[in-house]
């Protein structure tokens, strides 16, 4: 089955019309997007953008041959001019199936937003699914037959649906994902390419053609990712959206209570609030249990207050017990850590502070919380596939 993407960006284009902001800005060339539509072997075309006859054309494709033409989501704005020859453009009602004359099957999936996703079958048997703007698959997380060939979908703006469908197994590790309906809130490239890579993800500029089936070099997932940076750099945001296409992921919360802080309740009720409904929380210092065993992914938010616990339990604030067998003590706990992240065949995100690059803690005691965050650091960092710095905001990789 042959894909083009007559577009791929969300449906008011992008560079927005007279915006402002800085995505829009740089939106030139290859990072101009227009509303998304797809050219399915020549003979369907889903959803209708404005000037597709022409954007066919750039991509060396015709609309001649096309048989059929489907919605997916109510367009507003000036109505789309349909080009001479083509059907009148319609929606298939959920549940539905209709069989082109060209031999494809197309079946109407619900949603749980207005708009209707399709999923399209060819004569050989290859199967896409294609969502609109804003749009996941409705209903239970019932196990599908097979994975599909391709998905083409809102992964920045539902990330939750792609988490879905990998629930429930429609989305398997050869699944070619592709992200469309691109808005200003999307990062600039390379940036976009990575954060898409991290969730197995991809996007291609306009006028590509694809070929469903065909074999792609499969988006760099790491299985294990530490997360540093400074006091609200976005380092636990950055972490949570690495893991937000994943379903059942497990948040490790090593920060515990704090009696009666009401400051701290309000942060953890914040982080609490963002993360997806269906992840569960674990507040817990036991690490090496976790990592040692099977299931979904890890995130532990964060190595810090890990550190602070391990330090409490072996005695590391006295000076004397700490030069006794603290010191021992913390680091068999820390090496015990390490080797358990070194074997885990869990997908783990860990989030830890970057400390060492300010003031000098005025205390001895201190003193060996930084520089043995900053050696535990260092130790968790050399076992993982991928690190990055967040630096205001912006994540910076280092490996």
């Amino acid at each position: 089955m042959e894909l083009t993407l007559l577009g791929t960006g969300a449906p008011t284009g992008l560079p927005r019309p007279d915006c402002p902001c800085a995505v829009c800005a740089t939106a030139r060339g290859d990072r101009a997007r227009a509303a998304t539509a797809l050219l399915v072997d020549g003979a369907l075309l889903l959803d209708l953008t404005p000037g597709a006859a022409l954007a066919a054309a750039r991509a060396g494709r015709s609309l001649v041959g096309v048989r059929q033409v489907l919605l997916s989501h109510p367009h507003s704005g000036p109505a789309v001019e349909l080009p001479a020859g083509l059907p009148t453009a319609g929606r298939v009602p959920d549940g539905q199936e209709l069989t082109l004359i060209s031999g494809h099957r197309v079946r109407a999936v619900a949603l749980d937003s207005p708009g209707t996703g399709y999923e399209v079958a060819s004569p050989d048997g290859e199967r896409i699914l294609y969502l609109p703007p804003g749009g996941a698959p409705a209903g239970a997380t019932d196990g599908d037959p097979l994975p599909y060939d391709m998905v083409v979908a809102d992964v920045l703006g539902r990330p939750d649906g792609l988490a879905k469908l990998r629930g429930r197994g429609a989305v398997g590790p050869a699944t070619d994902v592709i992200a469309v309906h691109i808005d200003h809130d999307a990062l600039p490239a390379p940036e976009l390419d990575r954060r898409l890579g991290a969730s197995g993800a991809r996007t291609v500029p306009d006028g590509t053609t694809l070929y469903v089936g065909e074999y792609q070099d499969a988006p760099d997932v790491p299985r294990r990712t530490l997360v540093t940076g400074g006091a609200r750099s976005g380092k636990s945001l950055e972490a949570e959206r690495r893991l937000e296409t994943f379903p059942g992921v497990v948040y490790v919360a090593t920060s515990g209570t704090r009696g009666d802080d009401a400051e701290w309740a309000e942060r953890v009720a914040a982080h609490r609030e963002r993360r997806p409904g269906s992840w569960r929380t674990l507040e817990t210092c036991d690490l090496v249990p976790l990592l040692a065993g099977n299931g979904p992914p890890l995130l532990i938010d964060c190595l810090a207050l890990w550190l602070t616990d391990a330090m409490d339990q072996v005695g590391a604030w006295d000076d004397e017990r700490w030069e006794a067998a603290g010191r021992t003590a913390l680091r068999l706990r820390t090496a015990a850590l390490v080797e358990a992240l070194r074997g885990t065949r869990r997908t783990v995100v860990a989030v830890t502070n970057e400390v060492g690059s300010g003031i000098v803690p005025a205390t001895a005691s201190g003193r060996r919380f930084r520089d043995e965050l900053g050696r535990l650091n260092a130790a968790f960092a050399a076992e993982c596939e991928h690190v990055v710095l967040m630096v205001a905001g912006q994540a910076m990789p280092l490996r």
